[in-house]
């Protein structure tokens, strides 16, 4: 079964592509169960239900992605077949939008201290109010001329090594955990977030984790040992090595294992839906996994 658990549509403040736009992508690259995960929210989940149920052979489960720590880590949670029409994913989105807004000015000033200014009001302007996300900041800054003075965005601009995908590049070099610009937020505890998303019925399961815990990855196994149903084992982010550990230990601790692309279109243009790396050797126990999401709908 060709499957895509983690798909963001332009509700997450860096996706790009429209429910629909998504449901033809899946159409096209013959996914036959997809989820769209969108950062703590779940706006497109009606839309693409009715458009799932309307495509003969097409699967879709109800899913999130829900921002929350574990220790100091920053990381994400999908939850799958949440009840979705709660409005505490409402209060969820509203609370996650005002944390990561207040911190725009910071974020900015963070990044000027790094060798690279930025003007709030255009950078605002281009968000259309919404919160922008960091790859807007490298939107901003790579499409107007009046930036590229700074060196430190050469990397980023064609032909520079850091161009095949220089969005989500510079968001990794710049605002990801650990690097200059990043402004620390106070996310959900990852117990709260196991809460929140069992208790309203639905199964909590640990986004890339080789991404987060990348020369850690025998902590994730606390991660199930506080609530985590399952993992994301085969993905874009995770070698080969890491997908082979992480597949090792959803066996042996009988967890579910997932797999998603995180598509987000413009700001990952090399990742399709769809697309992301597996291993043969577990592709039956995949199929498993994948035949018990779909068997909680029915």
């Amino acid at each position: 079964m060709k499957a895509d658990l983690h798909i963001h549509s332009l509700f997450s403040n860096d996706g790009e592509k429209n429910i629909s736009e998504i449901v033809s992508l899946c159409k096209t690259y013959q996914v036959e169960l997809f989820s769209i995960t969108d950062h703590n929210s779940i706006r497109g989940t009606r839309e693409a239900a009715s458009l799932a149920a309307a495509s003969p052979g097409l699967h879709f489960v109800p899913g999130i992605e829900i921002d929350c720590q574990y220790r100091g880590t920053d990381l994400h949670l999908l939850g799958y077949h949440i009840d979705w029409e709660h409005f505490d994913f409402e209060i969820l989105e509203k609370q996650v939008q005002k944390k990561y807004m207040d911190a725009v000015p910071e974020m900015a000033a963070n990044l000027a201290r790094a060798g690279i200014s930025i003007d709030l009001e255009e950078l605002m302007a281009k968000s259309d109010g919404q919160v922008p996300s960091a790859e807007l900041f490298a939107e901003v800054l790579l499409s107007n001329r009046v930036y590229h003075k700074h060196e430190k965005l050469k990397p980023y601009m064609a032909g520079g090594h850091r161009s095949d995908m220089p969005l989500i590049n510079f968001y990794l070099d710049y605002f990801a955990q650990g690097k200059p610009a990043y402004v620390p937020i106070e996310h959900l505890p990852f117990r709260e977030a196991i809460a929140l998303v069992r208790d309203h019925g639905g199964i909590p399961v640990i986004a890339h984790p080789g991404l987060n815990f990348k020369g850690r990855e025998q902590e994730v196994e606390e991660l199930l040992d506080h609530g985590a149903d399952g993992l994301e084992v085969f993905n874009n982010y995770h070698s080969e090595e890491q997908s082979h550990f992480f597949a090792g230990l959803a066996d042996r601790r009988k967890a579910l294992m997932t797999c998603g692309s995180d598509f987000h279109g413009k700001t990952k243009p090399g990742i399709r839906i769809g697309q992301y790396g597996k291993t043969a050797a577990f592709g039956e126990r995949l199929t498993d996994s994948l035949r018990q999401l779909i068997a909680v709908n029915q």
